[in-house]
């Protein structure tokens, strides 16, 4: 094993064993890892040099990759530490010297319970088609939701399952479900190819890990309509924002067309922040909006305004505002209120939960 590989695996084994979530790697500073949502520099370590945070990404790097990185000064992978974790890794270019930023991705997937998230997430796991979104700005749980969702389907049901990711994150184990993972760069060009692919290997549930362009959003709301369930996110801060960042995708020739389709193929956007924990951690509060015909009139309306207003009034269909869900966790002692304040979309709708 070469020097930058051991180096790699004992801080890797540093993170895995503090609860950390991310290594943060640059030359001229010892590594930062972050716990619970702060950063905490590991002093006990030596500085990093240039040449050693070169020799690390070039150790981990599939050679194939190299020339991607040359000419993009930055790239993203995955790597399978030992059996205990993976981690998706981002090296990039910074004042002309690598670093790099490396994300823990646990073995194991866990369920709606132990992420502590609503169980009325069941409940999109058995839709057989549509669109549902989860969102959030980077960070905030996204992907293991999304992996929480899909294993639920391969415990319960038959289907294919195909994903799309750069890279991929998660590994299932086959229970119920066909599942193949699918990762941009190395199995396809792109996701509006891969999303174009699928439409032809008789998939029944497709999961776009990130949908960065009007091509892919299209191509994924055209397989919602057409029979299939797709899972995917996108860093917005609500379902109002969500819709109209979808919407605003596309030009204004083709807008009203797109909400016809939206407001047609979408079930559900579930928006979650992790919020630090009274007794260490993070726990999620959460916005889920259910698409009923009231929401799905004022999408073709344009009239996403009110998308609020409706979740905020719904909760006896099962929807979720987000402020009265960060009442609730400081209600119950999980979370001080001047956190939940950092949080809240509307400090006044909040102060009213309380």
């Amino acid at each position: 094993m070469t020097t930058a590989s051991s180096r790699i695996g004992e801080l890797l084994e540093i993170v895995i064993k503090e609860g950390g979530s991310d290594l943060h790697l640059s030359a001229g500073m010892p590594p930062i890892i972050r716990v619970s949502g702060a950063l905490v520099p590991l002093l006990q370590q030596p500085a990093l040099t240039a040449k050693e945070l070169e020799d690390m990404l070039t150790s981990m790097l599939p050679p194939s990759r190299l020339d991607n990185f040359e000419k993009n000064q930055s790239v993203d992978f995955s790597i399978q530490y030992t059996d205990q974790a993976r981690f998706r890794v981002n090296g990039y270019v910074s004042q002309g010297t690598v670093a790099m930023a490396m994300r823990l991705i646990p073995h194991e997937v866990q369920t709606f319970a132990s992420l502590n998230l609503p169980p009325v997430l069941e409940v999109f796991s058995q839709r057989r088609q549509g669109f549902f979104l989860v969102v959030g700005p980077v960070g905030q749980g996204k992907s293991t939701t999304l992996a929480a969702i899909i294993d639920r389907i391969n415990e319960t049901r038959g289907e294919h399952i195909v994903t799309i990711e750069d890279p991929v994150e998660y590994l299932f184990d086959q229970k119920k479900s066909l599942i193949h993972q699918r990762e941009v760069h190395v199995d396809a060009p792109d996701f509006a190819a891969a999303l174009n692919a699928a439409f032809r290997e008789d998939v029944n549930v497709i999961m776009v890990g990130e949908m960065r362009d009007q091509e892919t959003i299209s191509a994924a709301v055209t397989a919602a309509e057409t029979g299939h369930l797709v899972l995917s996110t996108l860093h917005t801060n609500n379902a109002a924002q969500t819709i109209n960042r979808i919407i605003d995708m596309f030009p204004s020739t083709q807008q009203g067309q797109v909400r016809v389709q939206l407001a047609g193929s979408l079930i559900g956007i579930f928006s979650q922040r992790l919020v630090p924990r009274i007794s260490g951690g993070l726990v999620p509060a959460y916005e889920l909006l259910i698409n009923n015909n009231a929401v799905a009139n004022l999408i073709r309306e344009g009239r996403t305004h009110e998308v609020s207003t409706v979740i905020q009034t719904s909760s006896q269909e099962g929807m979720i505002d987000m402020d009265r869900s960060l009442a609730e966790l400081v209600r119950k002692g999980e979370v001080t209120i001047e956190h939940a304040y950092q949080y809240a979309l509307d400090t006044k709708t909040f102060e009213r939960y309380l």
